[in-house]
């Protein structure tokens, strides 16, 4: 997924989705998968990057690859259950605990 000059994309031998901008490294967010659960387990962006919105566009791209992948999700990581909690088109992605 792009966004301008972001891409999304993601690294399965490394269980992350990453951001990039201008083909640069910016940040990523890192799960496992589990029987049809995808956990989210930490979300990080480069400190020079903060403030722009990445964080954002790369939990949401992350998403709804998770969404098409027909995987529910468990977000341990507080950025990731935040994005959610304040975008009410995921929960249904939040696996029943």
């Amino acid at each position: 997924m792009t966004h301008d000059d972001n891409e999304v994309r993601q690294h399965a031998a490394g269980h992350r989705f990453e951001i990039l901008v201008a083909g640069e490294h910016a940040g990523h967010v890192q799960f496992h998968d589990d029987d049809g659960v995808r956990t989210f387990t930490h979300t990080e962006i480069d400190k020079a990057r903060e403030g722009q919105g990445l964080g954002g566009r790369l939990v949401r791209a992350a998403l709804d690859q998770t969404r098409a992948a027909a995987l529910q999700v468990v977000p341990e990581c507080t950025f990731v259950r935040r994005f959610i909690e304040s975008h009410e088109e995921y929960a249904d992605l939040v696996a029943a605990a």
